[in-house]
């Protein structure tokens, strides 16, 4: 594609359309807001349209056909390989399409494209319910929603996609759709999963869960004892009813609130979530607990409360580097790899998740929509995180050599949640049998590749 410069570009008649606003690098805080989550990132659009309604987007998306500049879509900004920004290109920025408007009859909740996951969670509370979504309450709302969504309620609610109901759509030809079980069926199967490569998702109807409080929270135990917790942990958890969920993970401890013996100590840990009573907990949890685990901070607590749990570790601007695979089974192998880089942790907020994939979300038919890896019992990631640039290249390698040593114990592809840039044969195998029909329908709806920015599926 030939580089466009700022002046080829006539933002007058642009602008002339919008509500919203477009940021240059000539306006004074063009660097804040082109900073995504993740601080390692440092892309420089040519200019940033931060929309405010649909007609922005429609705007903006036929802007971008006809001057043929790269386009990226960003909502809440999270994507480890900051595919919600590019060079010498155009941002559609969601972040100002923002609403939650909850239906407590028919147990729904539509939300903006825009939103992040904690407004939703916040709103949602109010009236007993929840969606299934995460870990992290930061995390926008589209690009978790269109990779997936994996997280606390997965084993009890299923993945965020198996309880999307709806979406609004603005697509590359700039027409606008709303796309269901029965308007545009091919397009709702292929978000479903797909990422944002077939338009620009505006508005999500979901259904909603009765859900107030859960009983979650970590058990830790020392990092020499991985392989043993970890094998009890994969012939344990898929058995148990679908309200027990729990990730297990290699991690250190930073620091405060956990008690200063911890401290910068790894461990092998798994953080629970429980959405039954008390009573049907502590019958569950009594064999982790047989295990003697060295500390121990589980109760009840307002479901809003467990997604928050680790955004005070994980602030906006820290250097991220990470890399996934789905898993079958953890291995003795993989048990012992999980030791050795544990025991090998660079940084203090870097780690490893393994969040399983059993219950609800196992029970989905794998061609029901694209998200392929139903028969995965894990979606596993690896992440080097810290505050420092310095230390880019010291979580990179970690993480790097890390997933390298899992992989081959791996089912070859990853959640596109979890991937950074990592290729197109790795995109491939991680949509496995439903690559084909997603090509098609990506030939069908963006022939021209214009949302090719994100785990892209070429036409």
């Amino acid at each position: 594609m030939q580089a466009t410069t700022l002046d080829q570009l006539n933002l007058d008649a642009l602008s002339a359309l919008l509500r919203g606003r477009i940021v240059t690098p000539t306006e004074t805080d063009y660097h804040e807001i082109r900073k995504v989550y993740n601080g390692m990132i440092d892309k420089r659009p040519l200019l940033i349209v931060q929309c405010v309604d649909v007609a922005d987007v429609l705007a903006a998306v036929d802007f971008g056909r006809h001057n043929g500049i790269p386009v990226a879509v960003r909502g809440g900004g999270h994507n480890g390989g900051g595919l919600g920004v590019c060079d010498d290109g155009m941002v559609i920025d969601l972040s100002g399409i923002k609403f939650v408007r909850v239906d407590t009859d028919n147990r729904t909740v539509r939300v903006g494209g825009g939103n992040l996951w904690g407004e939703v969670d916040h709103a949602l509370h109010a009236f007993g319910l929840a969606v299934p979504a995460g870990i992290i309450s930061s995390t926008g709302v589209g690009g978790l929603t269109l990779g997936g969504g994996v997280g606390h309620l997965s084993r009890k609610y299923g993945l965020t996609i198996d309880n999307l109901l709806e979406a609004d759509m603005v697509l590359a030809d700039s027409s606008f759709v709303t796309v269901n079980e029965h308007s545009h069926p091919d397009l709702f199967w292929a978000i479903r999963g797909g990422g944002g490569n077939f338009g620009i998702v505006t508005a999500f109807q979901f259904r909603a869960h009765p859900l107030k409080t859960v009983i979650g929270g970590p058990m830790l135990w020392p990092i020499e004892r991985t392989e043993e917790i970890m094998a009890w942990y994969d012939g344990f958890l898929h058995e148990q009813p679908d309200d027990l969920n729990g990730f297990v993970a290699t991690m250190m401890i930073p620091g405060p609130p956990f008690p200063e013996e911890l401290h910068l100590k790894p461990f092998c840990g798994i953080v629970w979530c429980y959405t039954g009573e008390q009573d049907g907990f502590d019958k569950l949890i009594a064999p982790a607990r047989a295990l003697d685990p060295v500390f121990e901070h589980v109760g009840e607590m307002p479901y809003p409360a467990v997604q928050t749990m680790f955004d005070g570790m994980m602030p906006h601007g820290m250097q991220w580097y990470w890399r996934g695979d789905f898993f079958d089974r953890i291995t003795p192998e993989a048990a012992a790899r999980h030791r050795d880089f544990g025991s090998r942790i660079p940084t203090p907020l870097s780690q490893m998740h393994l969040y399983p994939i059993s219950g609800a979300a196992g029970r989905v038919d794998p061609e029901a929509m694209a998200w392929a890896y139903r028969d995965a019992k894990y979606a596993g990631v690896v992440v080097g995180v810290d505050p420092a640039p310095e230390n880019a290249g010291k979580i990179t390698d970690w993480c790097k050599d890390y997933h390298q040593a899992l992989h081959p114990s791996s089912l070859g592809g990853a959640y596109s949640n979890f991937m950074m840039n990592e290729g197109a044969e790795r995109v491939r195998a991680s949509y496995r049998h439903n690559y084909e029909r997603l090509v098609e329908i990506k030939r069908k709806y963006d022939p021209e590749n214009l949302f090719c920015i994100n785990q892209n599926i070429a036409p």
